[in-house]
């Protein structure tokens, strides 16, 4: 059963500390010690200006509002260093069995369609936790600055905060997932963990090359069909500000966001079909 496969990928995650670490509490931990010093440091430098402010100017800045906080943190989520390191957890799920030959110990126990969809599952739900993890991370940034700044905290958090929240999370999970996709397939095509690693690295790092100064050379225009297609992170990037626009902001172009949807649907759906096709064709007797 596929609940089966799900708990059994969960378990054995579970008891690779070292993936979860990597993969889900790194970035965080390092956001938060980084922050610490950030904010030291910044204030050593606002308080040879301080003298400069004036009284009203002083109070504007000394509040820290942590409703508007999640929110931004809510829409830096899937930000660079979280889906780098999110492939270790992608490689260890994907590409563990293949390492360790064990395919061939599990196979005999479940479908393939569902020992795919548990690792699938499974990563689905570390990628949940990585981004609690995250945005408790982002809080906690935010209280440091407040602490160590002197500023007061609050609280603010309406309905349209709260639906841009959800809207950017579930954008996020959306981007982290299909970025994994990518090594899911890799992982399939290669059964290797280092080019389940490396190759959606590399992939992410020719597309970001395409959508700046590639999409200049061929005269592409970034809300064309073939741009948002070919760039799940420009895709990405156009559903995200069209959520976080501010009321009067300019209206989106026509048709940009069912291209953007199309876009991160196909890389979803178009690597995970390809890597249960494949892989129901493997031979696992030595694996």
């Amino acid at each position: 059963m596929l609940a089966d496969s799900v708990r059994s990928e969960l378990y054995r995650l579970s008891r690779n500390r070292m993936a979860v670490f990597w993969s889900a509490l790194f970035v965080p931990l390092l956001f938060v010690v980084g922050g610490a010093a950030f904010h030291l440091i910044t204030k050593s430098k606002m308080a040879e200006v301080s003298g400069d402010l004036a009284p009203g100017a002083a109070a504007s800045i000394a509040v820290t509002n942590l409703g508007q906080d999640l929110v931004q943190g809510a829409g830096i989520v899937a930000n660079g260093a979280v889906l780098v390191f999110m492939l270790i957890g992608a490689a260890t799920l994907y590409a563990g069995d293949y390492r360790w030959e064990t395919w061939r110990l599990i196979s005999a126990r479940n479908s393939r369609l569902n020992l795919i969809l548990g690792k699938v599952g499974a990563f689905k739900v570390l990628t949940l936790t990585a981004m609690v993890v995250f945005l408790i991370a982002g809080l906690v940034f935010s209280m440091s600055g407040a602490l160590i700044n002197g500023n007061s905290i609050t609280f603010s958090f309406d309905g349209g905060d709260a639906a841009d929240f959800g809207l950017l999370l579930l954008l996020g999970y959306i981007r982290i997932i299909q970025y994994a996709m990518v090594a899911l397939l890799t992982a399939v095509l290669t059964r290797s963990l280092l080019a389940t690693l490396f190759v959606p690295v590399v992939l992410g790092f020719g597309q970001s090359l395409l959508g700046g100064p590639g999409l200049a050379i061929l005269q592409w225009e970034p809300t064309a069909w073939q741009s948002q297609l070919l760039l799940p992170g420009l895709a990405f990037d156009a559903l995200k500000a069209m959520v976080t626009a501010g009321v009067g902001a300019p209206p989106a172009p026509d048709g940009l966001m069912l291209k953007a949807i199309v876009s991160l649907a196909l890389w979803l759906l178009v690597p995970l079909a390809g890597a249960i096709a494949w892989f129901n064709r493997q031979d696992l007797s030595k694996e």
